[in-house]
């Protein structure tokens, strides 16, 4: 993996995001050029970003991701090699009271991202990352397969499910087996780490709690998601990503990464989980809440098993194993929070050399 990212030019769309900061940093290690835009006017993790720019990115870029001409402008005048697509309005809530915003930047702001793409000379491979909640959710116990129907109760949902469908579009239209760019889609489940510091998000909201000792609402405490560690997604977009480059896979795929089904739990339980790691009682700091709450689905899953034959990808850790590590991040960043950048980097080194 080294050897192949050493001196790579990659671009990550949605770079001060969470998820977009721990890819950036892996690629910083790997050894890749790393470029980075997002829209700072809409970025939720300020703390993180701040935290961890210095040094990780080779040059950034503060554009809105729904501007096509800024986006294909900035596609044209760099001779990008590699894009991961990650910049996105990513909340289910939020995009009820924003809905027009959000297909704005997730679904027509991919597709400023293809056509810069499309026009681009030295763009080999790109990772256009969507959702799990991209699929017309039946509320299977099974999980859901890359080859189920695409769908979308909320506005967010519906938004990525768009854009899965213009993903598609240009994968059979311009990236076909002639071209000497490929794309791919990924979908992942709930990704949880150290530094995703978003409102209206599970653990994040949590924590807050635990700082600020008062107490956090649940909505959809029996709700199961497929939780797995940020790691974990991110190398299998960097497995595709390589594979793409090298034509090592067919143009024409799309992809699931989520945990062992073993680890799709309720939010309740992986709340216990968490509690017990940080040595607390979950009682003290969470609360359920009692109001009428947006649809949500109450049942979501993945099957992984395309990637793991494909891509002999697999997930190394277990939910256990997952929020220790999590914890321990955040557990570090409140007594200090540059040690958490330590914290940070000493985990992608295990779980890169490691597992």
């Amino acid at each position: 993996m080294n050897d192949f990212w050493d001196k790579k030019r990659v671009l990550v769309t949605g770079h001060s995001g969470f998820k977009g900061l721990w890819l950036s940093a892996i690629l910083k290690n790997f050894g890749a050029e790393v470029h980075g835009v997002s829209f700072s006017k809409e970025n939720n993790n300020h703390d993180f970003y701040d935290l961890n720019k210095k040094d990780m990115f080779h040059e950034e870029h503060d554009i809105d991701i729904s501007d096509p001409k800024k986006i294909k402008m900035l596609l044209s005048d760099h001779d990008f090699e590699i894009i991961f697509h990650l910049a996105a309005q990513p909340l289910v809530r939020d995009s009820y009271s924003s809905p027009e915003r959000t297909f704005d930047i997730n679904s027509f702001g991919t597709l400023n991202v293809l056509e810069g793409i499309r026009k681009s000379k030295t763009i080999k491979s790109a990772v256009m990352i969507t959702t799990d909640k991209c699929y017309r959710n039946n509320e299977w116990v099974w999980g859901y397969r890359e080859s189920d129907p695409l769908g979308g109760h909320d506005p967010y949902s519906a938004s990525k499910a768009a854009a899965e469908i213009i993903i598609g579009s240009y994968q059979k239209s311009f990236f076909n087996e002639k071209s000497d760019t490929r794309i791919s889609s990924v979908r992942a489940g709930n990704v949880i780490g150290g530094g995703d510091f978003s409102p209206d998000r599970l653990l994040p909201d949590i924590v807050r709690a635990i700082r600020d000792n008062n107490k956090t609402l649940l909505r959809n405490p029996q709700a199961t998601r497929p939780w797995q560690h940020v790691l974990e997604p991110l190398s299998g977009y960097l497995e595709v990503a390589k594979k793409l480059f090298n034509k090592e896979i067919s143009p024409y795929e799309s992809w699931n990464f989520g945990p062992r089904y073993e680890d799709i739990l309720s939010v309740q339980k992986v709340i216990e989980i968490f509690f017990d790691e940080w040595g607390l009682n979950y009682k003290d700091f969470v609360d359920y809440s009692k109001k009428d709450h947006p649809h949500e689905a109450q049942l979501l899953s993945l099957d992984i098993s395309k990637a793991s034959s494909n891509l002999i990808w697999r997930p190394r850790m277990n939910i256990n194993e997952t929020i220790s590590m999590v914890v321990e991040w955040y557990k570090a960043y409140l007594d200090n929070p540059f040690e958490s950048i330590e914290i940070m980097h000493s985990q992608i080194n295990k779980y890169f050399n490691a597992y």
